[in-house]
């Protein structure tokens, strides 16, 4: 199982556990002692833990690392937890990390010399050598893990990157997703549709929409993805 995959079904089982009552710094500071938790099994030595801390420190790469958008009925309020997105009543909101774009920039420019030097769409699909590209820098930018962006990871998550988004008491139609929809929209089925047209028209992801990575043969999406709509 992926550290990312393992973190998620920890912050899931937190969410399920936690009180209707919690706030977004209680959820942010709970579910990483939760993630944190599993950093320090009892059963390594004290100074084994300490040493495995002092390492993550270093080493974000290395973390268990999730995001989440949580939806609180108590508080009506949403919170962006990292790189995820939703829409509330059609308005659209997000919480990209800061160097995204500019990794994804990287790879397509890559991609691009590549493809000019005569390697066929195929062969990247099957391998992405152009994501390796960037992999140096992707680790350079995942040192500002938890400082200049946040995710959920174990550490302290810097809160005034969490955008909160209050809603009034009249009724809202709210979408959540991950990012694995480059293009969110009001149904599940016109998001699914543009993220085949994007599949099928570009599925390198180098064109107008850009990503760190490609869509890979037999897979019908480049990323995770996760899609829920309900009204309230």
């Amino acid at each position: 199982m992926s550290n990312g995959r393992y973190a998620m079904l920890l912050v899931s089982r937190y969410i399920r556990r936690m009180s209707p009552k919690t706030t977004c710094h209680e959820f942010c500071m709970g579910v990483s002692r939760a993630i944190q938790k599993h950093y320090l099994n009892p059963l390594i030595p004290s100074w084994n833990r300490e040493e495995r801390l002092l390492q993550l420190s270093k080493h974000p790469e290395e973390r268990m690392t999730a995001s989440a958008v949580v939806y609180s009925r108590l508080r009506r309020e949403v919170w962006l937890v990292g790189d995820c997105h939703c829409l509330i009543d059609g308005a659209y909101f997000d919480n990209p990390k800061p160097y995204e774009n500019e990794l994804a920039a990287i790879r397509a420019k890559e991609v691009r010399r590549q493809l000019g030097e005569g390697v066929a769409t195929e062969t990247l699909l099957l391998h992405d050598s152009a994501r390796e590209a960037m992999i140096p820098r992707m680790l350079e930018t995942m040192q500002e893990q938890n400082c200049s962006y946040a995710v959920i990871d174990g550490f302290r998550i810097p809160e005034h990157h969490v955008p909160v988004i209050a809603l009034g008491f009249q009724s809202h139609e709210i979408v959540l997703a991950s990012d694995g929809y480059p293009f969110l929209r009001p149904t599940l089925e016109e998001s699914e549709r543009l993220l085949m047209r994007q599949k099928q028209d570009d599925p390198l992801n180098i064109g107008a929409f850009q990503a760190t990575k490609a869509f890979m043969p037999g897979n019908n999406s480049f990323d995770d993805r996760t899609y829920i709509r309900f009204q309230v």
